[in-house]
């Protein structure tokens, strides 16, 4: 059976746009033109994916945003005209998994589509362990020893790319390629600042730290020196 897409946009022409182009590509889709509309359908016909819209009349599409995430792993892509990055680290941060400027390229989103719903495709969990730190991709869940650690969506993402290679090496590109699929721009800091978040998360009480900087060259989970 095809993919199930939750499209919430208040833009009618937007809302016939992707309507046609979604259901041209095989997707069964429902649309919502408002935030609590969208949160009941998510609620009675759960959907595969959703497409946000963050402008909403009403609730607005952050908030939208963070119930979708309390309910379920959905993945939820935003679309919105505001291009600061911080505004999109707040989307982010909400829970969201990509993130599209309006206008966009239908091409292009449909892509975006296609690579979050293969990575919403359950794989076989595995515990990954690198030192005192654990992370169970079954139940998304990360521990420093004892000690359990609450982690955003993208938060477990770049830790868990982390443990797949220890003690490589990963560039800027690697982690903006696997954690975000798409650039941010050259001049965005949004890698060092979720950096500092998990050092925030993993460094309680003086643990030794293990995601070490390479200068000129990208971070590295590792022994403490």
């Amino acid at each position: 059976m095809s993919a199930r897409v939750l499209v919430i946009e208040d833009d009618e022409a937007i809302l016939k746009f992707l309507r046609r182009g979604l259901a041209y590509e095989g997707y069964q889709v429902d649309i919502a033109i408002d935030g609590q509309m969208g949160l009941g359908l998510a609620r009675d016909n759960p959907p595969d994916l959703v497409v946000l819209d963050l402008m909403l009349p009403g609730i607005d599409g952050l908030e939208v945003c963070r119930r979708l995430r309390a309910g379920g792993p959905v993945p939820i892509l935003i679309l919105t005209a505001k291009d600061s990055v911080n505004d999109r680290v707040l989307g982010l941060d909400m829970g969201a998994d990509d993130y599209m400027i309006k206008p966009f390229n239908l091409d292009e989103l449909l892509a975006r589509i296609r690579a979050l719903l293969r990575r919403a495709q359950p794989s076989r969990p595995q515990v990954l362990r690198f030192a005192d730190l654990s992370l169970d991709t079954g139940t998304r869940q990360a521990y420093r020893g004892e000690r359990t650690i609450s982690l955003t969506a993208k938060e477990y993402e770049l830790l868990e790319l982390f443990l797949r290679h220890p003690r490589q090496v990963l560039t800027r590109d690697v982690i903006f390629d696997r954690v975000w699929g798409y650039d941010f721009g050259g001049e965005s800091n949004i890698i060092e600042v979720y950096i500092r978040y998990l050092r925030q998360k993993l460094e309680v009480d003086e643990e030794p730290r293990l995601l070490h900087t390479v200068r000129g060259m990208g971070y590295v989970l590792r022994e403490p020196a």
